[in-house]
């Protein structure tokens, strides 16, 4: 079989279109590596059913499932109409139990959802009460203020657990979990109750909000002493007995991960070999070596989960999942077999990102998933949408294929690797019927048509930019709209050239046309002439957004503040502080600022109108 024939019996493609309309072909180099990763390390067990209420069984004959609620049903020919939504066990004629998944098709989506909120980068959104970042009390204090003045939702970045033990990586998107939470987000000060202990890491930790940008290891020096006094006086409580008995198994590995990682350096894979993956003899000795640590990562887990749930008390929160993990964290040493390795996750090159991206972290290997009964995906999802209203699956084009490539290379020598979207689509909608949360999927960039319509066929809405668009009225109903993100110029940044002129300071090869093109379409959404202050363009630009067609429209608080710094400039490794700029104003600073009120008003007004 040629190369080509084996890569698309593999659900490789040979190459792809790019943003240019072009097909370019990958190197014959990198579909060789990507056809070893596959075929060499294919599972031969098989993979769960994943099925709908009315689907014919893959099967003839009877077949008995036992359902996650504990019912014992007999089958023949179809799933009944009356068959729970859930996880299953089925048995057929081989009597051999197979994982059988039952899913609705469609996301929870609320019928009559208009609203309007806030996307916030949580660890640039400090208080005069934060340790240095942003942090759970913060977003709360947020969502309280935003509730009142109207808000229905926040958008925040992912929170994703880092790895201890290791300077702290700044990027939201490159999680050593995404499954976990970091601790860099606890109010410690909430935690205190009585006394005095922690004056000094609390001294500490406040005289880091005069920098101007974010050292998260600095900030991890204060709350990591503080939290373990904090827990030297901890003497059990059932709430937390009952969450270590609800998250079991996966939160034991990661604890035990966590405590690995602040005993040895380096990767995982450098790690003593029987200390490479859960559950060995070793690791089971460590555990034992070590219970009291292990505990106190368990312990920042349930402080982290009841405390974004005070968080979202007042609104809706939306989290942000990322599309991969550090091939070296938490998520890729406990399910390492359902990880590719040898490859980083990546972009081809596109309008504004020409050498491509290479984000260096790992996905999923398409059949061993399978093989792990889809746990992994399923674990991710359920975390995700756990204390959510919703959820926003970044680069939502991962669900189908994703670029691979091979370590090493650059992002031109890529290549497309094909998923099962449809079952992974199928348990996204399960576990978002669960939660009652709705699923927002980040559609830009290269996008192939079939992703839309399968998204709209799932009640998965879009994401769009009103920089990209044609005109705010052109932004469909079943989306959630805003002005710009993380990793593109703020408003006050495009309209008065900062960001261009940041790019070219970086020797970066910035697009001029585009810029002046997302010039241009603000300036038609403002209505008003290129001369105009950008603090009278901002309001005038959200309140245009505001009347578009689509469900869930998004202010940055970026713009509210007028800052001209992106969070996140792609394709930088330095030269630019990326994740690590603190918003221009403080929370309290901001609740008081005329362009935030301006820009508040705007979008509560805007909503108001019916559509």
């Amino acid at each position: 079989m040629d190369l080509h024939a084996r890569a698309k019996a593999a659900g490789v493609e040979i190459g792809y279109e790019d943003y240019r309309g072009e097909f370019r072909l990958s190197p014959e180099s990198s579909l060789h590596k990507v056809l070893e990763a596959l075929e060499d390390d294919a599972p031969t067990a098989q993979g769960p059913l994943v099925l709908r209420r009315g689907a014919r069984l893959p099967f003839e004959g009877t077949a008995l499932v036992d359902t996650d609620t504990g019912e014992e049903m007999v089958v023949e020919g179809t799933i009944p109409e009356h068959m729970p939504f859930g996880y299953h066990t089925i048995r057929g004629a081989d009597d051999l139990p197979r994982r059988l998944i039952v899913s609705p098709g469609a996301c929870f989506l609320p019928e009559n959802l208009r609203t309007w909120g806030w996307a916030v980068q949580l660890y640039a959104l400090r208080s005069e009460n934060s340790w240095g970042m942003g942090d759970l009390a913060d977003l709360e204090e947020l969502a309280r203020w935003s509730a009142s003045e109207g808000a229905g939702l926040i958008m925040i970045n992912p929170l994703g657990a880092a790895t201890p033990g290791r300077s702290i990586e700044p990027s939201p998107y490159y999680p050593s979990s995404r499954s976990f939470r970091n601790p860099l987000y606890l109010p410690v000060d909430r935690l205190t109750g009585e006394g005095d202990m922690i004056d000094n890491f609390r001294e500490t930790g406040r005289a880091l909000n005069a920098a101007p940008l974010i050292n998260r290891d600095a900030v991890w020096a204060a709350k990591g002493p503080a939290l373990e006094l904090l827990f030297r006086e901890f003497k059990g409580h059932p709430e937390f007995d009952l969450y270590c008995e609800d998250h079991g198994r996966s939160l034991d590995d990661f604890a035990i991960f966590c405590a690995l990682a602040e005993q040895y350096e380096g990767p995982c894979w450098d790690w003593p070999e029987d200390l490479r993956r859960p559950a060995t003899a070793t690791v089971m000795e460590f555990r034992s070596e070590y219970y009291s640590r292990v505990q106190f990562h368990k312990w920042l887990q349930w402080h982290l989960q009841a405390q974004l749930a005070l968080a979202g008390r007042h609104l809706g929160l939306v989290k942000d999942l990322p599309v991969g993990v550090d091939p070296s964290g938490a998520d890729a040493w406990i399910w390492g077999e359902a990880f590719a390795r040898g490859f980083a996750l990546g972009a081809p090159p596109d309008e504004f990102n020409r050498a491509g991206q290479v984000w260096g972290i790992a996905g999923f290997h398409p059949q061993r998933l399978q093989a792990a009964g889809y746990e992994p995906f399923i674990q991710m999802i359920r975390s995700a949408l756990s204390q959510a209203g919703g959820i926003r699956i970044d680069h939502v084009m991962g669900l189908f294929r994703l670029f691979w490539i091979p370590d090493g290379c650059d992002a031109s020598e890529g290549v497309y690797v094909r998923y099962p979207a449809r079952e992974l689509l199928d348990i996204v909608a399960l576990e978002s019927r669960r939660a009652q949360a709705f699923v927002v999927g980040e559609d830009l960039g290269t996008v192939e048509p079939q992703v839309r319509e399968e998204m709209a066929s799932r009640s998965i809405i879009s994401y769009r930019l009103l920089i990209f668009e044609e005109g705010a009225d052109t932004i469909p109903q079943d989306s959630m709209a805003a002005v710009t993100t993380h990793d593109l110029p703020t408003l006050a940044g495009i309209w008065g050239g900062g960001d261009h002129r940041a790019q070219r300071s970086l020797d970066l090869p910035a697009n001029e046309d585009g810029m002046d093109e997302m010039r241009h379409r603000l300036r038609l959404a403002a209505s008003v002439p290129p001369e105009e202050p950008v603090n009278r363009v901002i309001p005038a630009v959200y309140d245009r957004l505001g009347r578009s067609p689509a469900r869930i429209v998004l202010g940055t608080l970026e713009d509210a503040a007028g800052s001209t710094d992106r969070p996140n400039m792609p394709g930088v490794s330095e030269g630019w502080p990326n994740w690590k700029i603190a918003l221009n104003k403080t929370l309290e600073e901001l609740k008081d600022l005329p362009l935030a009120g301006e820009v508040t008003k705007a979008l509560r007004t805007a909503r108001s109108q019916p559509d």
